[in-house]
């Protein structure tokens, strides 16, 4: 998911080409993805950032997919109606440049317990804890906060998957989130 504004960032650059320690977000995400079981990478674009799309559709192995850029939820959705994608879905959020193949396997490894389609979420003093800011909580749950990692499963059932890896609490919406993820791949 790589075609959000990135607003809150204050960068004349695109948020998923935001570098951190020298590399874009969505490529540190990218490496990630790779390195872990995942099959098929799609990435969602949108015109909020275009040279984004450029710059992933030029990218082996990772074929784009297109949406208005009106949010996460109705970009999943309109990427779920691909008829190239098929549920499981794992989506990952282009913000979360700590991610590493071992917490996307730790995910993919407990869906498969289950086929129900799952929010990964950290603890909201965990990212007070490491530093990063705290923008969005769960509504029935507010000592969570969804780190933007999610699968949509197979069946109508839907959980909460707790993790308490720092990797998946560190999302760059702020210059200060930026820093302190870049502090973490020092």
């Amino acid at each position: 998911m790589c075609g959000g504004r990135g607003t809150r960032l204050e960068s004349a650059r695109e948020k998923p080409l935001y570098p951190i320690a020298g590399t874009p977000m969505v490529d540190r995400v990218l490496a990630g993805l790779e390195a872990s079981r995942i099959e098929t990478v799609f990435a969602v674009v949108s015109p909020n950032a275009p040279e984004t799309a450029a710059r992933l559709e030029r990218t082996e192995d990772v074929r784009t997919i297109e949406t208005e850029g009106e949010g996460y939820v109705t970009d999943l959705l309109t990427a779920l109606e691909d008829p190239a994608v098929e549920p499981p879905v794992l989506s990952v959020a282009a913000d979360l440049p700590l991610l590493e193949d071992a917490a996307v396997d730790r995910v993919l490894g407990l869906y498969g317990e289950r086929e129900a389609s799952r929010t990964v979420c950290v603890p909201a003093a965990l990212k007070r804890r490491l530093g990063v800011g705290v923008d969005t909580r769960l509504e029935d749950a507010p000592h969570l906060a969804p780190t933007g990692v999610n699968v949509v499963g197979t069946t109508e059932e839907s959980m909460t998957q707790v993790s308490y890896d720092p990797r998946l609490a560190v999302n760059v919406n702020r210059l200060e989130d930026a820093r302190i993820a870049e502090d973490r791949c020092e």
